[in-house]
C-alpha cells in the first residue's frame, strides 16, 4: 500500500487491547513511523521513580518532564526508547512501572507537555500514533482513528503470554492491576480513555492479530482513496 499522500492514524485503546502490535506492524507495512505514546509516560515514570519525585506531584512531573529528552528510534523489534540518551526499552516493559505510568498519566498538567511533544512528532504526517487520547486529545483531526478494545480477561491473558507467566495467581493479579487501569483511565478528568466519535471501534477479542491488522488496513486504504 503505497501513496504520495501521508496520514496520521490513531489507534486507541486499554491495556491489552492489540493496539502497540497493530500500531507496530501497521508502521512497517505503510512505511510510516510508529510512535508510542505510552512509551513517552513510561520513561517520565520511571525517571520520577529514579529521582524519588512522586507521582502524584503534578508540578513535579512536569518539571520533570520539560527537563526530559525522551527519543523513539524505530528498529526491527519495535522501537528503541531513549530517555536523556539511555535505552530503556526493556525496563520500561516491566510491572513497576507500567503501574507508575498509569499514574503519572492522569495529571493534566503532564499530559498537555506531552501531547505538544506528541503532536510536534507528528505533524508532518506519515505516523502510526497509539496511545488512549491519540484520536480525542492529540490529534483529534487525524485521517484515520481506530479505538481497539477487547474483553478484560482475554487482554490479561495477552498480557501473561507477553510476560511468560502462567498461573492462576498471576492471572487474578494481572486481571485486578488491568481492571483497576482502565477505571482510572476511563474516569480521569483529563483525556479520558473513549472512542473518538468517529472512531471505528474494533472488538478484538476473537480476532488474531493478523486479522486486526488487515481490519485497519482496510480502513486505511479507503482514507487514503477517499
Amino acid at each position: 500500500m503505497s501513496t504520495g499522500r501521508k496520514l496520521v492514524i490513531a489507534i486507541d485503546g486499554p491495556a491489552g487491547s492489540g493496539k502497540t502490535t497493530i500500531a507496530a506492524r501497521l508502521a512497517r507495512k505503510l512505511g510510516y513511523v510508529n510512535l508510542e505514546s505510552g512509551a513517552m509516560y513510561r520513561a517520565l515514570a520511571l525517571k520520577g521513580m529514579e529521582q524519588n519525585v512522586s507521582l502524584d506531584d503534578a508540578e513535579a512531573l512536569r518539571q520533570l518532564a520539560e527537563s526530559s529528552t525522551i527519543h523513539l528510534e524505530p528498529s526491527g523489534e519495535g522501537n528503541r526508547v531513549l530517555l536523556d540518551g539511555r535505552d530503556v526499552s526493556q525496563r520500561i516493559r516491566e510491572a513497576d512501572v507500567t503501574a507508575a505510568a498509569s499514574r503519572v498519566s492522569v495529571h493534566p498538567p503532564v499530559r498537555q507537555l506531552m501531547v505538544a511533544r506528541q503532536r510536534e512528532l507528528g505533524k508532518d504526517g506519515g505516523v502510526v500514533m497509539e496511545g488512549r487520547d491519540i484520536g480525542t486529545a492529540v490529534f483529534p483531526n487525524a485521517e484515520v482513528k481506530v479505538f481497539l478494545d477487547a474483553d478484560a480477561s482475554i487482554r490479561a491473558e495477552r498480557r501473561l503470554r507477553q510476560d511468560g507467566s502462567r498461573s492462576p495467581e498471576e492471572k487474578q493479579q494481572v486481571l485486578t492491576e488491568l481492571v483497576t487501569r482502565d477505571q482510572r483511565d476511563r474516569t480521569r478528568s483529563a483525556s479520558p480513555l473513549i472512542p473518538a466519535p468517529d472512531a471505528v471501534v474494533l472488538d478484538t477479542t476473537h480476532k488474531s492479530i493478523d486479522e486486526v491488522v488487515a481490519e485497519v488496513e482496510g480502513i486505511v486504504r479507503v482514507a487514503l482513496n477517499g
